[in-house]
């Protein structure tokens, strides 16, 4: 794996994630033209990658199969890294993700990243339609059967030895033609001490989702750190954290953006779907003394403001944690709200700037 370089001027890497947030009003098909319009945004201001993430079920959330997307994005970007943050392991065989991501990985050489999450990113009922047989136990085994098939190096002996992953490098070898030079980069996701231990352990880069609830992101540096293990893929842990975030010119703005963020998640204790309803409608709720606490207790989750103030909680927290990379997990009702946060930092850190002169070197 290739250390990213810092962007622009920013004292660490940025990335951007999109979680297909589809506010109410929105259909699903402007959606997708809008996540197509936000990675090219995201590649032309200078971000490292452009994730997206696997979610069911949820009126606000249309990303069910991220890689689907994501196999649009290779013919719709040329440089920026292109990522599942991440697939939910346990609804998938592991053979089928890794076929699918040597597929990714043929149409755009050396930029896709595949994060393996544990949860099943949905309600139970859900995850039960999905044919979901497991409960996240055997999840280091699933992660190392992604892993055989996409190097096609299971031992001998292995019950799947004999089986192989197309496109990759079993089909090379078979049709007398150079192994790929590139594979999907795997990384291990996650919010626990579990997943840390387990990043380390395999030696796999770490991805730390921020933007779900106040976990400790720090402890779970310190042990991802201390347990890891150098690897083939890895000689030192390399680290990210993804928050939510909504910078805006004006920071009343994106401070409303985030109550419609707030709201969905307060639905989702309340047994009814994620939904992003307009921020005057969530702003309107006559919320009792708990349900307050509960949203704005999401609301501080968000990183929000101006650019000015967003950045600045954005290196206090890089600072404190460690961490290599921050991945900007965009927020709000309004598909124009989380463009423009992309754009304000991008501008801030002159990445732009900086990567179209690398680019030239």
């Amino acid at each position: 794996m290739t250390v990213a370089p810092h962007s622009g001027t920013a004292p660490f890497t940025l990335s951007v994630l999109d979680n297909a947030l589809t506010g109410v009003g929105q259909t699903a098909q402007q959606a997708y033209a809008e996540i197509i319009e936000l990675a090219k945004t995201s590649e032309r201001s200078g971000y490292q990658r452009f994730w997206m993430s696997e979610h069911h079920a949820m009126p606000g959330a249309t990303a069910s199969s991220p890689q689907m997307m994501l196999s649009r994005l290779t013919g719709e970007t040329e440089r920026i890294r292109l990522g599942a943050g991440g697939v939910m392991l346990p609804n998938h065989s592991p053979l089928v993700i890794a076929e699918q991501f040597g597929m990714l990985d043929t149409l755009a050489p050396g930029r896709v990243d595949l994060g393996l999450g544990r949860a099943p990113g949905t309600d139970p009922a859900t995850a039960e339609a999905l044919r979901r047989t497991t409960n996240g136990d055997d999840f280091p085994s699933r992660v190392a059967e992604v892993i055989g098939f996409l190097g096609d190096d299971f031992p001998r002996g292995h019950r799947y030895a004999n089986v192989h992953a197309v496109p990759g490098p079993w089909q090379a070898d078979q049709n007398r033609v150079p192994r790929p030079a590139t594979a999907p980069q795997v990384w291990i996701l996650g919010s626990s001490p579990y997943s840390a231990q387990l990043a380390g352990r395999l030696g796999r880069p770490y991805a730390f989702a921020l933007q779900f609830g106040d976990a400790d992101v720090d402890g779970a540096m310190l042990l991802y750190r201390s347990t890891f293990r150098p690897s083939d893929v890895l000689d030192e842990p390399y680290s990210l954290v993804s928050v939510g975030v909504v910078a805006h010119d004006d920071a009343e703005e994106a401070s409303r953006q985030t109550t419609s963020a707030a709201m969905a998640m307060l639905r989702m204790l309340q047994r009814k779907p994620f939904a992003l309803i307009p921020p005057a409608e969530a702003e309107a709720y006559p919320a009792t003394a708990q349900e307050r606490n509960v949203l704005d207790h999401y609301r501080q989750q968000y990183v929000h403001g101006t650019v000015g103030t967003v950045v600045d909680t954005l290196e206090q927290l890089q600072s404190r944690t460690g961490v290599d990379e921050v991945m900007l997990a965009v927020q709000g009702h309004s598909r124009s709200a989380m463009s423009r946060t992309v754009e304000l930092i991008a501008d801030h850190y002159d990445m732009a700037e900086s990567t179209l002169a690398a680019a030239a070197r």
